[in-house]
């Protein structure tokens, strides 16, 4: 049980050490800045919107943080707070994140996610373009597969279905790398492969799917798995580890060279 402190309702005087980087090739820093009359209602991001605000009122340069749809789907926020990936409470995204879950006068200490396979592109920003190689590598299924059919012309047993959707539910935000003592994305590409080796349009090309992804994920720099399940705790979309079985169960069935 986590214990997740709670504002009291009042508004908010935070201290906030934000790492600062002008690139992936330039020393970084931490700098520490006060933030005041945080409304305890605000989204993590909107509370780094006021931080911004103020910088460019004091003409100083503002923090660079990824963000994009601000509802927890898109995947593009992520930034380590106080060493947790997305910050303290469970299956939530930095932007779902409320600033009621911390107490007047906290120090919040910011960084971007730190891994090989995610250079860093300034302040609170990385690059996260190798989530998007991997999947091009064999997240997809590349067989015609005609209009939408009827829901019932392809059998598949609902534990089969729900298991399929519930790893399709990956974002790709990265937090599962970022709170990896060994920067892996097994969760991630386990996911990937998951939910297509389950269905039974992605059959046909499961051998290849799993080789080219791990391979490709090899090849980005990405840690290996020592089973320590900090990627589950830290995902947002709740991804579980039996993904990971699952792809290290399909990597050794397409090492077999046997016919489907």
């Amino acid at each position: 049980m986590i214990d997740i402190p709670h504002s009291d309702g009042g508004h908010l005087s935070l201290t906030l050490k934000v790492w600062r980087q002008a690139d992936a090739d330039s020393p970084g820093a931490f700098e520490t800045y006060q933030v005041e009359d945080i409304n305890p209602d605000m989204s993590f991001l909107e509370m780094l919107d006021c931080l911004n605000e103020q910088l460019i009122q004091e003409d100083r340069e503002p923090v660079a943080f990824d963000h994009d749809c601000r509802e927890g789907i898109c995947g593009t926020c992520g930034v380590m707070i106080n060493g947790m990936a997305h910050g303290p409470l469970p299956n939530t995204t930095t932007c779902q994140l409320r600033m009621r879950q911390f107490r007047d006068g906290d120090t919040l200490v910011l960084e971007p996610w730190r891994a090989k396979g995610f250079p860093i592109v300034r302040d609170l920003v990385c690059d996260r373009s190798a989530f998007d190689r991997i999947q091009q590598a064999g997240g997809y299924v590349s067989v015609s597969v005609g209009s939408a059919p009827d829901a019932n012309a392809v059998s598949v047993p609902k534990k089969v279905a729900d298991a399929a959707m519930s790893s399709a539910a990956c974002i790709g935000c990265g937090a599962c790398v970022a709170a990896c003592k060994n920067a892996a994305a097994h969760l991630f590409t386990g996911a990937k492969v998951s939910h297509l080796a389950l269905l039974p349009q992605g059959k046909a090309e499961r051998k290849d799917r799993v080789r080219r992804m791990v391979a490709q994920m090899d090849e980005e720099g990405f840690g290996a798995c020592s089973n320590t399940n900090e990627c589950q705790a830290a995902c947002p979309a709740n991804i579980k580890v039996t993904d990971i079985a699952r792809l290290n169960r399909e990597y050794a069935y397409a090492s077999l060279g046997t016919s489907d």
